[in-house]
């Protein structure tokens, strides 16, 4: 038996650097967002949810993560409650900015997607950790995708097509390096297309076309659908090289920056500490992705590569989307940030996940090694 103490030494103190710095970041930016208005109320709320994060990744990193390789019950159970947390928003959600995506708890609003995202990550490496040598099995994409096509229906309902984009990345990452065919990876990507043809005519409504179509020409409707953009976009503009100062962009002060605590964070850091503050934040960003790689690559047994692997992708996604919008490069999705953007949901369920990945590097360098189980 191992003492906590001897394992807490084994962690990747490199990761909990990198997200050191981006909690300084992050705690810098929302109060230099949300100052004028409520001091230092949310920035102090957001201080507590790392505290908590950070304590609850420590905790994790002392479970064995092999209990949920060993016991499928576990995760099935917990892929079972997300989803009833996500039924549930239909009766009882409340609406923010045109979507039924939280719970109001009070003390915040608590959004399930955010679990699920994680959720499916255990399941489809649980899944395909014990039959990637039977990735020729057209029945295996079935049904992984049916664990799927439940909770993406479900967020189609709130609506929330950001999270179903980050879904399907993370459905597909998996299956790719699980040794899907390439034949049947083209079909998907058919089936995808043809999918979004039929949600465009049949499923978004006006409002969600015009978001889709403002990153192409903002300007068509500067005071409408294309404002976001184009105010995120004069914001980073305004940033130049070594930025304004903390607190101290027009954009973002003045209001005229929507959303600059969370969905437009990355436009609100740019401004106010300039291209070579969104470079170090991009090259934190570069050296956590480096880093979870190198747990994949040198995980002992499948689950652990693909849950590494999954977990890589659900933040990598994210930061992509997010800082993408804010350029203007792709629609707005209302992607936040992971880890800088204000929160408390996406923030604890992304520490869950750091939590699991530490005990995955934890039991690397005791040397555990198990063979693969299949599903029970």
């Amino acid at each position: 038996m191992f003492s906590s103490f001897s394992l807490l030494k084994k962690l990747d103190w490199l990761i909990i650097s990198a997200i050191f710095i981006l909690t300084i970041t992050s705690i810098l930016m929302v109060y230099s967002t949300t100052h004028q208005n409520s001091d230092w109320h949310m920035a102090q709320k957001q201080l507590l949810f790392y505290a908590i994060g950070f304590l609850v990744m420590i905790g994790l990193s002392l479970v064995d993560y092999r209990i949920f390789r060993e016991h499928s019950w576990i995760l099935i159970t917990f892929y079972f409650i997300a989803i009833a947390t996500l039924i549930g928003l239909l009766f009882f959600g409340t609406t923010i900015r045109g979507s039924r995506s939280w719970y109001n708890l009070g003390f915040f609003n608590f959004e399930p997607i955010e679990l699920i995202k994680l959720v499916m990550v255990f399941i489809l490496a649980k899944y395909f950790s014990s039959r990637h040598i039977e990735m020729y099995r057209v029945r295996h994409i079935l049904i992984s995708g049916l664990y799927l096509a439940i909770p993406v229906t479900l967020a189609l309902k709130q609506p929330d097509f950001g999270s179903v984009i980050i879904l399907g990345f993370i459905w597909l990452g998996i299956m790719i390096i699980s040794g899907i065919k390439w034949r049947h990876f083209a079909t998907l990507g058919i089936a995808g297309i043809g999918g979004g043809v039929l949600a465009w005519f049949f499923l978004f409504k006006d409002y969600q076309k015009a978001r889709l179509l403002s990153f192409l020409d903002p300007y068509k409707d500067p005071l409408g659908a294309g404002y976001n953009i184009i105010q995120s976009k004069i914001a980073i503009g305004n940033g130049g090289l070594w930025g304004r100062g903390l607190a101290q962009g027009p954009q973002t002060q003045l209001g005229f920056l929507p959303e600059a605590h969370n969905d437009f964070i990355f436009a609100a850091l740019s401004e106010e500490w300039g291209l070579i503050g969104a470079i170090i934040l991009l090259s934190i960003f570069a050296f956590l992705f480096w880093r979870i790689l190198k747990v994949c690559l040198q995980s002992q047994n499948n689950f652990a590569r693909l849950f590494a692997l999954g977990y890589l992708l659900l933040i990598f996604i994210q930061v992509a989307i997010n800082i993408s919008t804010n350029l203007g490069l792709l629609p707005i999705t209302g992607i936040v940030l992971p880890f800088i953007s204000y929160g408390g949901s996406n923030l604890l369920i992304n520490f869950i996940g750091l939590g699991i990945l530490q005990s995955i590097i934890i039991r690397q360098k005791l040397g555990y090694r198990n063979e693969e189980l299949n599903i029970e």
